[in-house]
């Protein structure tokens, strides 16, 4: 009996230092060599300061940005979250309603313009940075009269939104996409 408790605590040691060391070191050491910028969480630095993470939407419902899909968290980090909302509860049509609605009046669209669903819905996780490229169209128009854009402005404007676009990935899994908040940083530079 005393030596199997000994052998119990031995073994509880052993894999308190395997799993809970030994392999956490190396996997973060393997990722921080291969993957650095991805292992630091994507942060995005504007003169030397952290401004976000190319990873977590950000709220942005100023009329000379492009906007994110809605966050059921109200894009905060701790604790992430959808709204668990079943599609037969009458709260998630009102509330696809009135965010069709805004996002209709707000862009200047006509009421037969088809929303892209990322604009009616939140992410599972509410942290989404992604946008269709037709749901970033539909806001152009609107960025270009709050910013005052002549003609050759607005051209540019389209160019990045098509230069932004990031393809499925290995060309297979997903759809094409926008990240917005990186978007957002590109568009302060049309001038």
């Amino acid at each position: 009996m005393k030596r199997q408790i000994i052998y119990s605590i031995l073994m509880i040691i052993i894999f308190t230092a395997v799993t809970g060391i030994i392999y956490p070191v190396i996997i973060t050491g393997i990722s921080q060599a291969l993957f650095h910028k991805k292992a630091g969480g994507s942060l995005v630095k504007e003169k030397g300061i952290v401004i976000g993470s190319g990873l977590i939407g950000q709220e942005a419902d100023s009329a000379t940005y492009f906007w994110s899909r809605p966050s059921a968290v109200n894009y905060q980090t701790l604790p992430s979250g959808g709204s668990n909302l079943s599609w037969t509860d009458q709260r998630l049509k009102t509330l696809a309603d009135e965010r069709k609605e805004a996002f209709i009046r707000g862009n200047l669209l006509n009421d037969t313009t088809t929303i892209p669903v990322e604009m009616l819905f939140s992410s599972a996780s509410g942290l989404d940075p992604h946008i269709s490229p037709r749901a970033a169209l539909l806001q152009a128009e609107r960025i270009a009269q709050a910013r005052k854009f002549n003609s050759d402005e607005k051209q540019k404007l389209v160019l990045l939104i098509e230069k932004m676009t990031e393809k499925p990935q290995y060309s297979l899994f997903g759809e094409e996409r926008i990240n917005v908040f990186l978007l957002n940083l590109e568009l302060d530079k049309i001038r």
